[in-house]
């Protein structure tokens, strides 16, 4: 009896530790630097936001209503992440993608902050928190809604 319940045991923790996202990404983040580093080089709101997984105020943040034309880049890296083409608006107060520039230039990570599970979009190259995406954007254009903070981005109007 006390071999079958260390087995099941057993059984449940590898299962448990073992398992990855639906997408087959691994679920834990490392940061391309220690965090001492990312707050000499970012400002504060962008270092809360990006080191600590931070969420910025919706309607209060420099993005969510910029209807200007240009690309939005990481305000670590300066690397390109979204386009305003593919921005629309949700409603949501803060800026709304249906892709990413590049795919490779993103991760998907599981986050269970909060008491739910969301799907964490952090920066590929940095492991740095950008926002969440979720399944509720435009049908017509993917289905999907970065919703990013602004504090991680970084406007370069065109």
């Amino acid at each position: 009896m006390k071999r079958s319940i260390f087995a099941i045991v057993i059984l449940f923790v590898v299962a448990a530790f073992g398992c990855q996202n639906s997408n087959g990404q691994n679920n834990t983040k490392r940061l391309s630097k220690p965090a001492a580093e990312w707050k000499k080089q970012l400002s504060a709101n962008a270092y809360y936001i990006m080191v600590e997984s931070g969420t910025e105020p919706p309607f209060h943040n420099a993005y969510y209503n910029n209807h200007e034309k240009g690309v939005y880049v990481s305000a670590a890296t300066g690397d390109v992440l979204f386009s305003s083409d593919d921005k629309f608006e949700s409603g949501t107060g803060w800026p709304s993608f249906v892709k990413p520039v590049d795919p490779k230039k993103i991760a998907i990570v599981v986050d269970n902050s909060f008491g739910e599970t969301r799907q964490e979009v952090i920066e590929k190259s940095t492991g740095l928190h950008l926002g969440h995406v979720f399944d509720d954007g435009p049908a017509d254009r993917g289905g999907k809604r970065y919703c990013m903070n602004s504090g991680a981005l970084k406007f370069i109007k065109k």
